[in-house]
């Protein structure tokens, strides 16, 4: 142990400064010269508790506790800190015993420096927010009596700085779904500094998306989607104008047509079969002839397959050793990148209102998003280098070329247009709302048993379904278009951002201000749908749910161009899944339907079930 003598003269040495004396009331008053750090003394025994109200500030503090036989006495010197406590009458010749602590990490000192920034910034915002009100209350102007006139949507109680961000719980749509029933269909937030209007009626996102479709047709960039839509570059993200126009045109034309989307029919049904094969020798090998797979795995795979196949010729590396697994390499390895992505995403991400926590990283989350970006880059950027040397190479020609092909034959004419940027935010995949009809199917078991009845009944049982059986299949059609009320997989839509002032429901909606269109509640609005929470696909037989409004997809013009593509591969998987197995839940358990946060509505729990190929399709799966 080291002396407080001792220390306190190494104190004044290090400082450059004269050591104090020891005399009670006498402090050493000079000024040190320096404020680099210390070494930790030699002898002093280091603890992980403080003992002090007055917690160190920087990572080359360290925090003093001693015993002395006099009055207390406190000693500071730059980036040391010691604290003379407890009397102890028993320390003989003026010799006290000390102990020291150091602090735990630079993390926390980072933390420190945000949480000083919040406070600062929060006492800043509202001390200019009074000097405001109270220049508005002296001056009797236009301004003033312009602000007076406006009528905003009401609100919830906000908190200063934050505004509405302590409510953003997970799932969001929820609990907007929560604040509509409170404040009703139309109401605003402030989300940090950024306001946002919430829209929860059929009538008000009709008003949206025809009367004021031009005005909201812009999209509000968030730092964390700039990061991940290429600075703004994808369909889904770009702003209103020349630039959006002329993707949405490629899209509509050249990339998913209902004649490329039929082009694309046998490229789906293949990597369906594939799905199927595989699933029928994992239950061939497993005991009592039933496999538990993991769907959300499989779904995935056979997404990215699709996706693979179709804007670039090219299919998932499989071994022998490898051949019947529920995952490709290819599909392990984009996997991860959507994974560690997700969670970043989403309407109520506070990293993106709140500044303070961009500038020092505090949750890495900077760190996490540019990483996964990278390597979804680099998993794109080889699948553009192999077409292109194919292209190079004259091996695609026609109607079988693919995307990417398609958009590499337009950036020889326009490359200042069609960039590699481009063609990359143009590749996209989601295989949510299967594994929800999947999930709604096992938990309804007589909706699947009359599905398979109708498949049997149209299709037969000597082979698969094909895309053109998909308009005769109409209860599968009801149980697609149940699933995606109940579970859009974009519950609030991409967010819109008004270009001007506008008004809705009444309300004045100022420029700038962000749409939230809450399409789960409107999807389960107690006024439109009976029993708006259960799953029943009767409701679309017969035209019965006709004129009322359901959109998973969006609406007006920067509505999602993929509808058709989505709709016949789903309707095909889920048709196949429902022909060829026979499913139960594990364990008879019944599944676990909490859902996710997002910018989808992903599952919490991972769908698992119990398939059983069907003994009426033996002969059929037997020669995939």
């Amino acid at each position: 142990m080291l002396s407080c003598r001792d220390l306190a003269a190494r104190v004044a040495r290090e400082e450059d400064a004269p050591v104090p004396d020891n005399a009670p009331g006498q402090t050493n008053t000079s000024t040190p010269r320096t404020s680099r750090p210390l070494p930790l003394p030699d002898k002093i025994s280091p603890v992980r508790s403080y003992t002090t109200d007055h917690p160190p500030h920087s990572s080359n503090v360290i925090h003093c506790v001693c015993t002395i036989s006099n009055d207390n006495l406190s000693l500071q010197a730059p980036f040391w800190w010691i604290h003379l406590d407890a009397i102890d009458d028993g320390a003989p010749g003026g010799d006290h015993q000390i102990a020291a602590s150091l602090p735990c990490s630079t993390a926390m000192d980072k933390a420190y420096v945000a949480i000083l920034t919040f406070v600062f910034l929060l006492v800043l915002r509202y001390l200019v927010g009074r000097r405001v009100g109270a220049g508005g209350k002296g001056g009797n102007n236009g301004k003033q009596g312009k602000q007076a006139a406006t009528r905003l949507p009401p609100s919830p109680p906000s908190v200063p700085f934050l505004g509405h961000l302590h409510l953003a719980k997970t799932p969001f749509h929820a609990t907007l779904a929560r604040l509509a029933a409170a404040h009703g269909p139309v109401f605003s937030m402030l989300m940090g500094s950024r306001r946002a209007v919430v829209v929860s009626s059929p009538e008000l996102a009709k008003e949206c998306f025809t009367e004021n479709d031009v005005v909201f047709a812009n999209r509000p960039l968030f730092p964390s989607q700039r990061i991940l839509s290429f600075d703004g570059a994808s369909l889904s993200m770009a702003s209103y104008g020349p630039y959006w126009r002329n993707l949405r045109r490629v899209a509509a034309v050249q990339l998913l047509s209902a004649h490329r989307v039929a082009c694309m029919s046998p490229v789906i049904s293949g990597e369906v079969r594939a799905m199927v094969r595989r699933m029928n020798r994992a239950a061939a090998a497993a005991d009592g002839g039933a496999a538990r797979v993991q769907m959300k795995r499989r779904l995935f795979e056979l997404s990215l397959s699709v996706l693979m196949e179709t804007i670039a010729q090219t299919k998932t590396s499989r071994t022998e050793a490898n051949a019947d697994s529920d995952m490709s390499p290819e599909a392990h390895e984009f996997k991860q990148i959507v994974d560690d992505v997700v969670p970043h995403l989403g309407t109520a991400n506070l990293w993106d209102y709140l500044p303070v926590l961009r500038w020092f990283d505090v949750f890495g989350v900077m760190k996490k998003l540019v990483d996964a970006v990278n390597r979804r880059e680099v998993f794109l950027r080889r699948l553009i280098d192999a077409e292109r040397l194919r292209e190079n190479g004259g091996g695609n020609d026609g109607e079988k070329k693919s995307v990417i092909a398609v958009l590499l034959s337009l950036q020889k004419s326009e490359p200042e247009v069609y960039t590699d940027t481009m063609i990359m935010s143009l590749c996209a995949t989601t295989s949510t709302t299967t594994e929800w009809a999947m999930a709604l199917l096992l938990n309804n078991p007589e909706v699947l048993k009359k599905a398979q009845a109708e498949i049997d009944t149209a299709v037969g049982t000597s082979r698969l379904i094909t895309p053109d059986d998909l308009p005769r299949l109409t209860y599968l059609h009801c149980i697609i278009s149940e699933t995606l009320r109940l579970y859009p997989a974009a519950p609030l839509l991409l967010p819109h951002e008004s270009a001007a002032d506008c008004k809705v429901g009444g309300y004045d909606v100022p420029r700038g201000t962000i749409l939230l269109v809450n399409v789960y509640a409107i999807h389960r609005d107690p006024a439109v749908w009976e029993d708006p929470g259960e799953f029943r696909p009767e409701r679309f037989e017969g035209g019965k749910a006709e004129g009322r409004l359901l959109m998973p997809f969006g609406m007006g013009r920067r509505k999602c161009p993929g509808e058709t593509l989505a709709l016949r591969t789903i309707g095909l998987v889920l048709g196949t899944l429902i022909q060829c197995f026979d499913w139960d839940r594990v364990d008879g358990v019944e599944v676990d339907m909490t859902e996710g946060g997002g910018l989808t509505i992903p599952m919490t729990v991972p769908l698992e079930a119990m398939c059983r190929p069907r003994a009426a399709l033996r002969g059929v799966l037997q020669g995939l």
